[in-house]
């Protein structure tokens, strides 16, 4: 019987989350591995409602306060980092808490540890529930990733992290910035299963097309040397094809990459590993619901 842990980073969305945690007591009740669940709650503003729910197959369920508001990505490492140092555990699996993470492919990312328990599960997106113009940004933000950096992401957070991936994870600087451009670039031998995007539980989802951006960018920030190498042979060949012919036209992808250069280098300077081995200090408390 395997230790499972299950990070769940949220902010102000306390109503799906606890109808996760439903879920996943739910869902566990026929797997024989003992589940317990991390809850990193970033700087809610909103208070959090009383529990009244019963939960009967999670071993335990902790909520860690969080001082400052820093954002998904860094949650989920610090989560990593407060399991790996405080807790006993087999496997760690973050997810999201708003039901996009769908709670029954628990079940394929823990069978597949069965056949290979010594690799990183990836549950890649074989489906999205979005509409059609953020599945476009999302299809461009792939083929943008793939181009210029030559990695194919098909994969979020929703991962099985065996114990030593896990180490591995909170000693890359990258881990504090990009979760699943981190886990590409450490992993290369991975599994995965196949995963739908399910919907979100209640409200409006709370990826906009700044937000996905920023996302892309950061996954392509990891692998920052490929990507310079990269732009810079395109430009050298572009302008090389272009002479004779410049406008403002035909400089538009020039300033694209451009663009995309700079905007790289600059949220490259979220990977601060000093930060991360600091996370820790910025709980204010721990809460055991169970």
């Amino acid at each position: 019987m395997n230790k499972i842990k299950i990070l769940i980073p949220i902010y102000n969305d306390w109503k799906s989350a606890f109808k996760l945690l439903e879920d996943i007591d739910l869902h566990v009740n026929d797997l024989n591995h003992e589940f317990s669940v991390t809850i990193v709650n970033d700087c809610s503003t909103e208070e959090r409602p009383v529990n009244d729910f019963n939960f009967n197959n999670l071993k335990s369920i902790k909520i860690l306060n969080m001082k400052k508001n820093k954002g998904h990505a860094r949650c989920n490492a610090s989560g990593l980092r407060y399991i790996a140092e405080h807790e006993d555990y087999d496997y760690i699996i973050p997810m999201d808490g708003d039901g996009e993470d769908r709670v029954e492919e628990i079940t394929l990312l823990i069978d597949k540890t069965n056949d290979y328990p010594d690799k990183v599960i990836t549950a890649n997106r074989v489906k999205r529930s979005e509409g059609f113009f953020f599945k476009l940004c999302y299809l461009l933000h792939k083929y943008l990733t793939f181009v210029f950096t030559g990695q194919s992401i098909k994969f979020g957070n929703f991962i099985c992290l065996p114990k030593f991936a896990v180490n591995k994870m909170i000693k890359e600087k990258s881990a504090w910035s990009s979760f699943s451009g981190t886990v590409a670039k450490l992993f290369k031998d991975r599994k995965s299963v196949p995963s739908i995007r399910g919907k979100r539980f209640f409200g409006p989802s709370k990826m906009s097309f700044i937000n996905l951006l920023k996302h892309s960018l950061s996954i392509i920030a990891v692998f920052k040397i490929t990507l310079l190498i990269r732009s810079i042979l395109f430009l050298i060949v572009y302008l090389f094809l272009i002479t004779g012919n410049l406008s403002l036209i035909t400089l538009l992808p020039v300033t694209g990459v451009v663009i995309m250069m700079i905007s790289v280098i600059i949220l490259s300077q979220r990977e601060n590993i000093l930060e991360f081995e600091s996370s820790l200090e910025n709980i204010s408390s721990v809460d055991q619901l169970k």
